[in-house]
């Protein structure tokens, strides 16, 4: 019998497990996880779990009884330590798993912040796991300071929460803005203004020198001289492709696990999708962080396991809630030369990203009917005139037609 083991069980491993069965796949399929729950959202950790406005059993992406009326062998709490190739095994809980496909799921780490300038500190937390969330619930209490470290999605949405719950939030960005690796200044703007409006203290183009206290932070002295007296730390200052076990098993690996088109990696037995692999897009290589990419490479991946031979088309997509506005990303900026701003009703805004001619990717705050219409046009690859979104008497749906 044909075993599938796929290692991780996150939102890729999730989702090409169930493909795998939903598409026919009699196997034998193993799904490991290193987290002693079942499968879950990790979107919703940094707001409405952390918020209490959604209990543990409603992250799950499926009842714990779905992997085994499924006939899904899911192995909790364990780490895979080794893959060994030329068998076609994989080391897990001491234990060897047969497999004659492998699927690499293993998604994404935060990046720490180093022990030399107090990362070890108790009280210094990561967003990524439901573990980190619930260990660092208790530190929101009202009244409290935290300090962000990181003006990324991760850093503002955690400074979302805190604020919400009535701490003194600081949040600090080394570059010269928030979201400036990710954004044109215009959303950056939009968002510095939302967070100031709810109290939140951002402060950028100054560094993190260390963070002080006995045994647990007490406090962080900042480049420019200053010292903030803080209660716990929130680190966001990214995430980086969980390579190690692709790596030690003599894997390409190009800003993460090389796939090619279908997903394959450098071993045609082993394959990849997810927040860990990178993978052939318009000329060249990239990595996408985020839940439908998770989905869709994954289900492709699943589909090739089975023989379909299908490439995986990327459709970039991305979201952050933020207190009372959703922002959703089509596409990606990359490259853009200029912004087009189009303001909506009710305070909504978009900003469309264009390079010459061509539009690139959109940001719409509370302007659902702007991000949908966006994302048909760059899927579709249309580029509506610049000065026709500009325009707030354009009928956007007008475009699509056009």
């Amino acid at each position: 019998m044909t075993q599938i083991v796929v290692i991780g069980a996150g939102q890729a491993g999730a989702s090409c497990v169930a493909k795998l069965r939903s598409g026919g796949f009699s196997g034998k399929i193993t799904l490991i996880g290193e987290e002693h729950v079942p499968p879950y959202q990790r979107p919703p950790l940094s707001k409405k779990y952390l918020l209490g406005e959604m209990d543990v059993e409603r992250l799950y992406l499926r009842p714990e009884s779905y992997y085994g009326e499924n006939a899904i062998d899911l192995h909790l709490n364990e780490t895979v330590t080794a893959i060994d190739r030329a068998d076609k095994v994989v080391i897990a809980g001491g234990q060897q798993v047969s497999y004659d496909s492998l699927v690499l799921a293993t998604g994404s780490v935060p990046r720490r912040l180093p022990p030399a300038i107090g990362g070890a500190l108790e009280g210094v937390h990561v967003v990524r796991t439901l573990a980190d969330v619930d260990g660092m619930a208790p530190e929101f209490a009202e009244g409290r300071s935290a300090l962000i470290v990181g003006g990324g999605y991760i850093g503002l949405e955690a400074a979302a929460v805190a604020a919400s719950k009535g701490l003194k939030v600081t949040l600090v960005e080394m570059e010269d803005r928030i979201l400036q690796r990710v954004a044109a200044p215009q959303t950056s703007d939009y968002f510095r203004d939302l967070h100031s409006a709810h109290g939140v203290e951002i402060i950028e183009g100054v560094g993190l020198e260390r963070l002080t206290g006995e045994g647990r932070v007490s406090g962080a002295d900042l480049s420019d001289g200053r010292s903030l007296d803080v209660d716990f730390v929130i680190v966001g200052v990214g995430i980086g492709p969980a390579t190690a076990l692709a790596e030690a098993a003599g894997l390409e690996i190009d800003n993460g696990i090389k796939t090619d088109a279908q997903g394959r990696t450098s071993d045609p037995d082993v394959w990849a999708a997810g927040d860990c692999a990178s993978f052939p897009y318009r000329g060249t290589r990239i990595r996408l962080e985020s839940v439908p990419n998770a989905i869709d490479q994954a289900e492709v991946v699943a589909e090739n396991i089975m023989g379909a031979g299908k490439e995986y088309v990327a459709k970039p997509w991305f979201w952050s809630d933020q207190y009372d506005v959703k922002l959703q990303i089509a596409g990606l900026n990359t490259g853009y030369d200029h912004v087009v701003r189009r303001d909506g009703e009710g305070g909504s805004v978009s900003f469309w990203y264009y390079l010459g001619d061509a539009l690139l990717a959109v940001d719409a705050m509370n302007a659902p009917r702007d991000y949908m219409v966006g994302k048909r046009l760059i899927e579709s690859g249309k580029s509506p005139d610049a000065a026709a979104i500009s325009n707030p008497d354009t009928d956007l749906k007008a475009l699509m037609r056009g």
